[in-house]
């Protein structure tokens, strides 16, 4: 019996509250979560399928330079067929038609010769293609043979017919095997799934680590071949080229088991080594030579599909080993097909447009897709790379990555990367900085691969990259350091001639060709050496490099209205042609081009040029000037394609050239060249680009002027604002901001922008910042046939 019973029942109900309370806590806690998973669903919406609108032949026509071939974004394998293997040089001399290689397709050929792991989108250069393979069936045949005769070779016929690039996926019929040929790819790890014919008891596939792009004879060094069971096989490649001393690793794995494996070996070393004991040409564990081509044999009598995972690894065969494990633990060819292009949907999702009409949608997620190919990735699962030391390095706090063709995409790609990659381009500075330490020159890099320098190009424009993302808060690094290095690297004076410059104030061109080139394109890096200086408050450094961002002024020759080249003794060169790309002081480009390029100072440039209205008179004459037909003749990287009058959109030194009107009393001017230059010099099919895309920079430049603003002078937060080609487009930042950009009144006859307005109030003047952009809101352009009144 209770006593007390009124306390007992006070105690009781008073327990009962204190359940129904946390009851009610924990309802209105699960109903809250539930409405901010709701709120989420909704500001984060199903990413949508742009993939669909993304064609991978863009550019692979003439020199476009692009591979349609299976990669994720940033990948380190970029598994894609081969059509051919020229020689770097015949009889002797330089054989042009390397250049057409540079990415290993070319649209028109007729023949594949292989597939290959690695390959540079868009370059003017060629190496990697790096292990080729490549299935046959029938008489075994272990060299290439020739376009013309391919059945001299295992190389085979195939028709665009059956052929399908897709974003992570390749897929193509071998005419002369009837194989279907399907790949696709993790970030280090390919994929391939062969599909033999009825007939075909026994098939093969080939092996050939001798073939590259940017082919001579002696770029492999070494190769070794390892057979570690009957399923997997490992071993690395040494060549020499582009990047002087390069090795790739691999581990390969089938998903059946080899019959029967051999070799071919084509250099002076013989097949019988270790004192003729064994037999090395057939079913041996152990090879390695400098020239060696092998096959391996499968039973294909009852299962008729082959599957092939290829790792690679910077580093070692067990790094391989573990990519392989770790990105492709599986046979799914189609999960991995799927994975990959919900890599490519999650990249493509960060700008969704409406555009004009399918055209345009195609080139902009083209584009997209283009500018995401690279640099790419390179280390292990585990953070270890080689360095450009040689020695292996760890990545702790950064994805670290390589091919940076900085020359072209500093002016558009990595501010590009600031508003949607600012966590990617971040790391990039990183890897830039880890380079730096390992460089025996104290330098940031100029064009770097796969731990190497290659040198090619001018200027030091890392410079430019980082000094960009340190205005722009962009600053996931060590800024002082970065400063450090940017200082220290514009100071070498044995390279390229900067020792003159820092003495003369210019690069003379009796002691260095390109002179006026690298005299202009140094006083930029320098100008955004000073921009994040004064950023970082570091006063002394900002007056030092603005003072050298000056020197562009020594180059210019008052007389004749152009960049000049100099001599040592202070005379501008006597002979000169300002339409003349060949021994003038330029370099892709000539002096009407480069006269234009002082993206730093263009109030000055136009004030030495005769004041705004001689300047907007020269801008006319270069976009509508004839070129004489000699100027083409010689110039094997400039086609008609990529030329509006003398502005040459196919190299980048003209490429902030048209937003250079909003700098005059007349910027509607720049709106329908811009317009002109979206319509005309970037299209569909494999032909669609005018000119090399150069790692992306010419797809970033497409990407920026749809939406209506470009970076002129990267290392300031301004964008010029241009003329729209897209209706609508919504960046969705990685801050969960999201920017907002509209073209009211918007048709192909509407080119000319009558106002601009930002989140509500008029800009007046034709110039957007960037940290209104990362904070989210909206642009509004307000289009007309009409040309505005602005004054």
């Amino acid at each position: 019996m209770i006593k007390n019973l009124p306390a007992a029942r006070y105690i009781i109900s008073s327990l009962n509250f204190q359940r129904l309370f946390l009851f009610l806590c924990l309802y209105f806690a699960f109903v809250s979560i539930r409405a901010q998973e709701k709120i989420q669903e909704k500001e984060q919406p199903q990413l949508k399928d742009f993939t669909q609108f993304v064609d991978p032949m863009i550019g692979t026509a003439k020199m476009g330079h692009t591979y349609p071939g299976a990669t994720v974004p940033f990948g380190s394998v970029q598994l894609s067929p081969d059509t051919d293997t020229i020689p770097y040089a015949v009889n002797g001399r330089y054989n042009p038609e390397v250049y057409k290689y540079c990415a290993g397709y070319q649209y028109e050929d007729p023949t594949i010769v292989g597939f290959s792991h690695t390959h540079f989108s868009g370059t003017g250069h060629s190496d990697l293609g790096d292990f080729l393979l490549m299935p046959t069936t029938g008489e075994l045949q272990l060299n290439p043979g020739t376009e013309a005769h391919p059945e001299s070779g295992y190389r085979s016929r195939f028709s665009h017919d059956r052929e399908t690039a897709e974003p992570g996926y390749y897929s193509v019929m071998l005419d002369d095997y009837n194989i279907k040929a399907e790949m696709t790819a993790s970030t280090r790890v390919g994929i391939h799934r062969y599909s033999f014919p009825e007939d075909a008891a026994v098939s093969h596939l080939i092996f050939d680590p001798m073939h590259g792009i940017y082919n001579y004879d002696g770029k492999n060094v070494w190769t070794f071949v390892r057979v570690e069971n009957d399923t997997l096989v490992t071993g690395y490649r040494q060549t020499t080229g582009w990047a002087r001393t390069r090795t790739v690793y691999f581990a390969m794995a089938f998903d059946k088991p080899i019959l029967e494996y051999g070799r071919e070996q084509y250099d002076n070393r013989p097949y019988n080594g270790f004192w003729r004991k064994f037999d090395q040409s057939k079913n041996f564990p152990d090879i390695a030579g400098e020239k060696i081509r092998m096959y391996f044999d499968f039973d294909t009598k009852t299962d008729k599909e082959l599957q092939v995972k290829f790792a690679l690894s910077p580093v070692s065969t067990r790094g391989a080993v573990e990519n392989l494990k770790t990105e492709i633990p599986h046979w799914d060819f189609d999960r991995v097909k799927k994975e990959a292009r919900e890599l490519w949907n999650r990249e493509l999702n960060k700008i969704d447009i409406e555009p004009a009409g399918k055209q345009e949608k195609i080139n902009f997620y083209t584009a997209m897709y283009h500018s995401f190919l690279g640099p790419t990735e390179y280390m292990d699962v585990d953070g270890q790379y080689k360095g450009l030391d040689q020695n292996i390095h760890e990545a702790k706090d950064f994805v670290n990555y390589t091919s940076f063709s900085l020359w072209d995409t500093y002016r558009a790609l990595h501010p590009l990367f600031n508003i949607v990659q600012p966590k990617r381009n971040a790391d990039m500075i990183k890897s830039m900085l880890a380079h730096y330490d390992q460089s025996v020159h104290s330098m940031l890099p100029i064009w770097s691969h796969y731990a190497n320098e290659n040198w090619c190009m001018i200027g030091y424009h890392s410079a430019s990259v980082i000094a960009d993302a340190i205005v722009k808060n962009n600053v996931d690094f060590d800024t002082g350091r970065a400063l450090e290095a940017m200082t220290t690297t514009a100071k070498v004076g044995y390279y390229d001639a900067l020792q003159y410059y820092m003495d003369l104030g210019y690069v003379p061109e009796d002691k260095n060709r390109a002179s006026v080139s690298k005299t202009l394109e140094y006083a930029y890096d320098d100008w955004a050496i000073a921009q994040a200086a004064k950023k970082l408050g570091e006063n002394a450094i900002f007056e030092e490099f603005s003072e050298r961002a000056k020197n562009y002024r020594n180059v210019f020759d008052a007389k004749s209205g152009f960049m000049r080249p100099r001599l040592s003794d202070g005379r501008f060169k006597k002979e000169f042609d300002p339409l003349d790309t060949h021994g003038q002081g330029f370099i892709e480009g000539n002096a009407w081009n480069y006269s234009l390029y002082v993206p730093h100072a263009p109030a000055e440039m136009i004030e030495l040029m005769g004041g705004k209205e001689k300047f907007e008179q020269r801008l006319d004459s270069l976009f509508t000037m004839e070129l004489p037909d000699a100027y083409f003749a010689n110039t094997e990287d400039i086609s008609r394609e990529g030329i509006i009058g003398n502005y040459v959109h196919g190299n980048e030194p003209s490429h902030h050239v048209a937003y250079l009107y909003n700098w005059t009393n007349s910027p509607w001017k720049a709106h329908d060249k811009i317009r002109m230059i979206l319509r005309d010099k970037y299209k569909t099919g494999p032909d669609g680009l005018s000119g090399n895309d150069d790692f992306g920079q010419m797809s970033a430049w497409y990407i920026f002027s749809s939406m209506g603003f470009y970076p002129v002078a990267p290392g300031s937060t301004k964008y010029a604002l241009g003329s729209p080609s897209l209706n609508k487009a919504v960046i969705h930042l990685e801050n969960g901001n999201l920017f907002l950009i509209s073209a009211i009144n918007q048709t192909k006859e509407n080119v000319y922008v009558e106002k601009t307005v930002l989140n509500g109030k008029i800009l007046k003047d034709p110039f957007l910042d960037h940290h209104d952009i990362m904070k989210g809101g909206k642009l509004e352009f307000y289009m007309t046939s009409k040309i505005p009144n602005l004054n």
